[in-house]
């Protein structure tokens, strides 16, 4: 696969709304480790590497352990391993990401209800939607697993 384009040196404002997105999400009341479950998730949906690759890093970094990481994308079936909470995020991450199935559904924002906000629920999403744009410019780019976006 080669490398098609720099964002940055392509569209440099396109980047610097991206980053704003991003700099929105990382101050919101989402714990950190939500914020990684999304990313890695959405991102293993995607199917992009790039990001996989990064964000399961910074997940142990924060703690995370290597268990939930290899059982995220069975997630369901993993019993005992994730919350409740955890469960609500991401069922929220997986109908975002694959919207054309019909969007958040009902049952999964009266869940969400019990344990965040609207306002919460609402920086979840943002969440979700700003991780697949990431995965949405690093596949289309090919960007390079190492290589810097930014």
């Amino acid at each position: 696969m080669q490398k098609r384009f720099n964002i940055k040196e392509a569209a440099p404002n396109a980047l610097k709304a991206m980053v704003g997105l991003e700099i929105y999400t990382s101050q919101s009341s989402i714990s950190k480790t939500a914020k990684e479950l999304i990313k890695i998730r959405a991102s293993q949906i995607n199917g992009c590497a790039y990001c996989i690759n990064i964000h399961t890093q910074d997940a142990i970094k924060n703690g995370e352990t290597n268990q939930r990481i290899f059982l995220l994308n069975a997630w369901r079936e993993a019993e005992g391993i994730f919350t409740e909470e955890e469960k609500v995020v991401l069922s929220i991450t997986e109908e975002v990401t694959l919207i054309h199935r019909n969007g958040l559904s009902d049952e999964t924002y009266s869940n969400a209800l019990q344990f965040f906000s609207e306002a919460q629920i609402a920086d979840l999403i943002a969440a979700v939607i700003t991780i697949n744009l990431w995965n949405r410019i690093v596949l289309s780019t090919h960007l390079p697993i190492g290589q810097s976006l930014k």
